[in-house]
């Protein structure tokens, strides 16, 4: 095998460009296809991927389906030390797949190196999981009936994810998907596909069998499409956009497979008069600039009770404009966006918010090169503009401002999202209530997300779908449930 052109880190990890990974072996499209992957910061090539079609698909979703039975059969705890082998292998390899992940994302190197570590964390806790997946027994109406249910995989699991964080969303779906007896196939973003097939090269040298995991990459009308509406398919995971998720349930309908969705967020953070400032601003700040606010959950909402709000915006502005950004091996505070595309998109929601009556505080300068956008802030936004409605996906923070906890707890809910909401206060019965009283899947206080928790479910409500990736219960979602009833005749 050869590394990619222009990336010596990557050949230390040794998977070929151009090739998907298939049953086991790394092979070229069938037509030969490929596909360019750009460095955002440069917008040069770091190397090619092989552009994958509905024959390759079809190839990948084939030897899925020969796997499966022998691998669900396998005993659960020699698919859980398995699994483990691939983590420590991942953790061994951890420098390397940092570089893979941050240069092909535009993301700091520390920033690549925190989601492997994310990643392997996953990868692990999932392995501990395959052998603790049980079924329960039932009451029955007299002691000659016996009732009790079997956790079944569903078989062959085909999963697509994003761009922003291939890394850690190739081990939230794929790891529970492999520890519950299902076999896999992988649809990357074409945008960001390096760190999944280094992962598929490392399943690989741990001794997964042939066909156990398939990793594809390709643009989602062709391979995205042909994969989700295969007739082999059996459960679909997506990781993406609201609008390609209705997409993909209504293809998904067409086989009657069942689907587990991760969508957008509008995710605000909502701060009290009494909270302590100097531990909220930096993680507010951190919240909506990590990886250039391309994450689903970034904190792109910011909540302030009036009577601090002009202390807070000053505060935050200062901090948005100490931001560092550059290439990924400078490891700057925060790298570029990551394609020509989210650059276009960004810079229209940047155009569009002052027209709509928003006043930029700071940020919103560009760069000549690479995809680089100065992080914004919006004061005076109202519910009613897109800056604060829609998600953006880059680094634009939209400030509002309330006066008590229910007007904080009305503007909370004023999106059609319900991924994450961040409430920073030190009354703790304040902070029950709104974390009662919000429509969000996941409530953080006093801090961004989930720090410290192990197993915490990904979860999400409204708009933003409904799934548990990576969590306690994500074992769960990769199974159907069988139950079995016996009457016990007398002898």
């Amino acid at each position: 095998m050869t590394g990619p052109v222009n990336a010596p880190f990557m050949a230390a990890i040794g998977f070929p460009s151009s090739q998907h990974f298939i049953d086991g072996t790394w092979v070229a499209a069938r037509d030969g296809g490929t596909l360019d992957v750009l460095d955002p910061a440069t917008r040069q090539v770091i190397t090619e991927v092989a552009r994958a079609g509905r024959a390759d698909v079809d190839d990948a979703v084939t030897a899925a389906r020969r796997a499966f039975p022998a691998w669900a059969a396998t005993n659960p705890s020699e698919r859980g030390a398995l699994i483990r082998r691939w983590a420590d292998l991942i953790i061994a390899e951890i420098e390397a797949l940092a570089a893979v992940e941050a240069q092909d994302v535009g993301k700091p190197l520390s920033g690549g190196r925190t989601n492997i570590y994310i990643a392997h964390g996953i990868i692990d806790y999932f392995a501990g999981a395959a052998d603790k997946l049980t079924g329960v027994t039932l009451p029955t109406r007299s002691p000659d009936y016996l009732g009790y249910t079997v956790p079944e995989p569903y078989g062959v699991c085909a999963i697509v994810i994003p761009w922003n964080v291939p890394a850690v969303l190739t081990a939230a779906n794929v790891a529970p998907a492999l520890a519950a007896g299902n076999t896999v196939v992988l649809k990357p973003s074409e945008i960001a596909p390096l760190a999944p097939f280094a992962l598929a090269e490392l399943a690989r040298r741990a001794g997964f069998p042939p066909g156990v995991i398939n990793v594809v990459a390709g643009l989602g009308p062709e391979a995205g499409v042909a994969l989700t509406s295969h007739p082999g398919v059996d459960h679909i995971s997506f990781v993406g956009s609201t609008a390609t998720g209705r997409a993909i349930m209504a293809a998904a309908a067409q086989n009657l497979v069942p689907v587990k969705l991760e969508l957008g967020g509008k995710s605000p953070n909502v701060l009290f008069a009494d909270a302590d400032l100097d531990t909220a601003i930096p993680a507010i700040v951190t919240s909506i600039t990590e990886n250039a606010g391309q994450n689903c959950y970034a904190g792109s909402r910011l909540l302030v009770e009036a009577s601090v709000h002009d202390e807070v915006v000053e505060r935050v502005a200062a901090a948005m404009a100490a931001v560092t950004t550059g290439p990924w091996e400078a490891d700057p505070d925060m790298g570029p966006l990551v394609s020509a595309a989210q650059f276009a998109r960004v810079s229209g929601f940047l155009a569009q918010a002052p027209r709509e009556g928003a006043r930029l505080v700071t940020g919103g300068g560009t760069a000549d090169e690479g995809w680089f956008v100065r992080p914004a802030v919006f004061d005076r936004v109202e519910t009613r503009m897109r800056v604060a409605r829609e998600e953006v996906f880059g680094p634009v923070l939209a400030v509002q401002s309330f006066r008590d906890t229910a007007e904080a707890t009305e503007l909370m809910n004023a999106t059609d999202f319900g991924l994450l909401a961040c409430v920073w206060t030190n009354d703790i019965s304040r902070a029950l209530r709104l974390a009662k009283d919000v429509r969000s899947g996941q409530v953080a206080v006093n801090q961004f997300h989930d720090a410290g928790v192990i197993g915490f479910p990904f979860n999400m409500q409204k708009d933003s779908g409904f799934s548990r990736g990576g969590g306690y219960a994500a074992l769960r979602e990769y199974t159907q449930e069988k139950g079995v009833a016996i009457r016990l005749l007398a002898r």
